[in-house]
């Protein structure tokens, strides 16, 4: 059986045995037959309250809070459907595009003009959200769960405040987009080691598809509920990043609704657990780093059984990465074992450590074997993984039945009954 794994920006081809395989993968949607008219419906149509051109008066500011070069939001086609709405209403020199980086590095001028297109980076100011600067920040005081909230100045005291995401199933957030473009997009640094918390990210709750309970996404709603946003857009993709579907409105309703579609077409029951599950990290951007792709490694731990193997292909480009705390917390100790106890005891939180204690839980229940291009053995062997240069190779030396997902954490499979 022969499976094309998203993987980098090519795709990698598998041979898997077709006895025992079976591929799992969201529901095939085509894309839109007018993306830019579909999200232009999306903005005068909302899910809930008026029209997004009924929400702005002239002369008022405008912040637009957008993903970053981690996640393939099609910003290129969003950001201009917005413009398109403001225009003659408010001048392009009163709008401003944040970058939603939460704790990532912040893009580089390059990225940039990939990421949203010369026009856009041309005509608006954008500017890289950074967690890390105090002059940046302004306090919003405390909401959900005790949270200590700073938020980026420039988005809080703008008079209109819009976010753009696109929605999918998110390991421990439940799903993607809408508030998350607030906090911990838009968050300080102590803000986004709140919500990322050990005894957060350790909820059972904490997980794929869930929202309502989820004590993650219940801070994230609380926030940007208690501060603000004025309009909201989300897109639903399908495996070529294409908008199947565009939702606009108020916040909540509008991300409840988007997460229904996202649910439907992504999440899919099996009976019973599988020996070996193949996975990916669904491609470029999202498989650029090893950090990003624990998201391909969840995804596969829904299903594989208790010692059986995961095998994850990711290309890695960017390496762990570099910048960041994730290799340092990753290699601090001997054993996923050790670092998951160690995680679970802290009081304190260290940046990336979420990424850190999911890996770690996954590892204590499975084997994870990478298959990477920008990683050396020596490199996963730090990180307590293995790698393999053949995946056909590793899945037909291993025994009983195997799953695949080839587009990894955009196909979320789950016991039927849990």
């Amino acid at each position: 059986m022969r499976v094309d794994l998203a993987y980098g920006a090519g795709g990698l081809v598998v041979d898997l045995p077709d006895d025992r395989t079976t591929v799992i993968a969201p529901v095939a949607r085509p894309a839109a037959a007018d993306e830019a008219a579909e999200l232009r419906r999306a903005l005068r149509e909302p899910v809930a309250g008026p029209p997004l051109r009924e929400r702005v008066r002239p002369g008022q500011t405008v912040a637009i809070s957008a993903c970053d070069g981690t996640r393939p939001q099609p910003r290129h086609l969003m950001i201009p459907a917005i413009l398109a709405e403001l225009d003659g209403i408010t001048d392009l020199g009163d709008i401003v595009i944040l970058v939603a980086t939460g704790t990532h590095r912040g893009n580089t001028d390059a990225e940039l003009r990939a990421m949203f297109g010369d026009p856009v980076v041309d005509a608006v100011r954008i500017v890289n959200h950074d967690a890390r600067d105090a002059s940046s920040l302004r306090w919003m005081g405390r909401h959900g769960k005790d949270v200590p909230v700073w938020l980026n100045r420039e988005w809080t005291d703008a008079d209109v405040r819009i976010t753009t995401g696109f929605v999918e199933p998110h390991f421990f957030a439940g799903f993607s987009g809408g508030p998350k473009l607030v906090a911990p997009g838009l968050a300080a640094l102590e803000t986004v080691l709140t919500l990322h918390d050990a005894a957060r990210i350790g909820d059972r709750r904490a997980t794929w598809g869930v929202i309502q309970g989820n004590p993650v996404h219940d801070d994230v709603r609380a926030i940007a509920a208690a501060t603000g946003v004025t309009f909201a857009l989300d897109v639903v993709l399908n495996r070529e990043q294409r908008i199947v579907q565009a939702f606009g409105g108020d916040l909540l309703p509008m991300h409840a609704a988007a997460t229904a579609a996202a649910r439907a077409a992504a999440m899919r029951p099996v009976r019973e657990p599988f020996d070996v599950v193949v996975t990916t990290n669904a491609g470029f951007p999202l498989d650029q780093n090893l950090y990003q792709s624990v998201k391909g490694m969840s995804a596969a731990a829904q299903v594989v059984k208790p010692g059986g193997t995961i095998v994850c292909a990711a290309e890695c480009r960017d390496g762990f990465p570099d910048h960041g705390s994730y290799r340092d917390v990753l290699t601090s100790a001997a054993s996923p074992d050790a670092l998951f106890e160690e995680i679970s005891r802290r009081t304190e939180t260290v940046p990336d450590q979420w990424q850190v204690q999911i890996q770690a839980r996954i590892q204590r229940h499975a084997r994870v074997v990478m298959h990477t291009s920008h990683l050396s053995d020596t490199d996963l062997a730090a990180a307590h993984l293995e790698q393999t240069g053949d995946i056909a190779a590793t899945v037909r030396a291993l025994p009983g039945r195997v799953c695949v997902l080839p587009e990894g954490p955009m196909t979320i499979p789950y016991l039927a009954g849990e």
